[in-house]
């Protein structure tokens, strides 16, 4: 897995752990760290976090030789 791969995948993970928190507790762990949703480190948190998602689908269709052979 390349070193984007990784950083993307740890977005996305913190993406879902973050909307974990917010569909079971009501808690933007983002925005409690960054100021709120409207403060602008929020902002690029969620863009990036977007973008790494687009971009780990494109691991959906990637061969598993491809994913399991280090780089």
């Amino acid at each position: 897995m390349s070193t984007i791969q990784r950083i993307a995948l740890t977005l996305v993970i913190i993406g879902a752990i973050n909307w974990g928190l917010i569909g079971l507790f009501q808690f933007d762990l983002v925005a409690s760290i960054f100021g709120g949703q409207d403060a602008i480190l929020s902002r690029i948190v969620y863009t990036l976090v977007g973008l790494s998602g687009l971009y780990c689908i494109s691991l959906l269709f990637k061969p598993s030789e491809e994913l399991t052979t280090g780089s």
